[in-house]
């Protein structure tokens, strides 16, 4: 064998040792990025639309004569039913992966109305019949509520919520009693509106589509109590010659309902923080 001119052999030396230090000094790629975790951070608006009904209860009334005498009193299941839909308003941080709080306003139009007719006898005069005709509606209604909710466990864009606070709205109520008895019948009518504030709780589940996670769809409950309506009926009669007697009907109508509702939200935020780790 020929052995290699030292010369030669000293250039195949420093190639190679050039060679191993250029592969050292070759950058390693880069990871790959991961993409950044689900967070509900954020502010957001949307609208919901959904149908409300009447939370059971009763309505209730009596009615006397000028002394006192208790002609009648009745007790009814109150009912009411009808379409709601508005918008709504809010803004949820999440403190860890699976913790998120909130608070939202809404507003709604209502269809909410209930119609009741029923007749009961007479107390102190039982050949008197009492006729009963009440009508009640919820005209609208808003809330202002916060919000707690947990993600759901490998699935951080589904939340599940509970809500609960302030209510108010517009209740109104007409009521027809009349004394039916042999000889004639009287009675008279009354109307009452207002704007009455109450209570709102229930709860949600929303989730995000991970396709376009800036948006949300939810189902929501709410129970919400705008507080008993209170009137009263009067009008005064007589009989024959006798003195004139001044009938008064007393009735109480709660304006309690049930509320089911979906809704779609488009979250933002202006107030950008360090993502939320999975």
């Amino acid at each position: 064998m020929k052995k290699l001119p030292g010369s030669t052999l000293l250039v195949v030396v420093v190639v190679a040792a050039s060679s191993a230090q250029a592969a050292d000094l070759t950058p390693a790629a880069a990871p790959r990025a991961l993409p950044p975790a689900f967070s509900w951070t954020g502010v957001y608006a949307g609208v919901n639309i959904g149908y409300g009904f009447g939370a059971g209860g009763l309505e209730w009334g009596s009615a006397i004569e000028s002394n006192a005498t208790l002609m009648g009193a009745w007790t009814q299941s109150h009912g009411a039913n009808g379409v709601v839909g508005g918008g709504q308003v809010g803004y949820m941080y999440q403190i860890t992966p699976w913790l998120v709080v909130g608070a939202e306003a809404d507003i709604q139009a209502s269809d909410i109305n209930g119609q009741r007719s029923y007749l009961t006898g007479g107390v102190a005069y039982p050949e008197d019949h009492i006729t009963i005709r009440s009508a009640s509606f919820i005209d609208w209604f808003g809330t202002l509520r916060g919000r707690v909710g947990v993600t759901a466990p490998g699935w951080s864009n589904v939340l599940f919520y509970g809500t609960g606070g302030f209510a108010y709205g517009s209740v109104s109520n007409t009521v027809n009693v009349f004394n039916v008895w042999s000889t004639g019948a009287f009675g008279g009518m009354g109307a009452f509106g207002a704007t009455q504030t109450g209570w709102t709780a229930g709860g949600g589940v929303e989730w995000s589509p991970s396709a376009f996670p800036a948006w949300s769809l939810r189902v929501e409950y709410l129970y919400t109590d705008l507080g008993p309506i209170s009137q009263n009926v009067g009008s005064t009669f007589s009989v024959g010659d006798a003195t004139a007697f001044t009938f008064v009907a007393a009735q109480r109508t709660p304006s309690a309902s049930n509320t089911v509702r979906a809704g779609l939200n488009w979250r933002f935020n202006p107030f950008p923080t360090s993502s939320i780790a999975n």
